[in-house]
């Protein structure tokens, strides 16, 4: 699987997204949440509807 960066805003830093998972947010973009390589926390990155469809197969 494809390793995603994000930004740790605890960390202060950009971490490597781990257990990565497509999700839909209220407004109908697709994001991938995970959690941080670094501190932990709740992290997101936004991506398009043909990269969330890749994620769900």
């Amino acid at each position: 699987m494809k390793e995603y960066e994000a930004y740790d805003v605890k960390a202060r830093k950009k971490c490597i997204i781990l257990d990565p998972k497509p999700v839909q947010m209220k407004n109908k973009r697709w994001a991938i949440k995970g959690t941080s390589s670094v501190s932990g926390v709740v992290v997101y990155r936004i991506i398009g509807k043909a990269e969330a469809d890749e994620l769900k197969k």
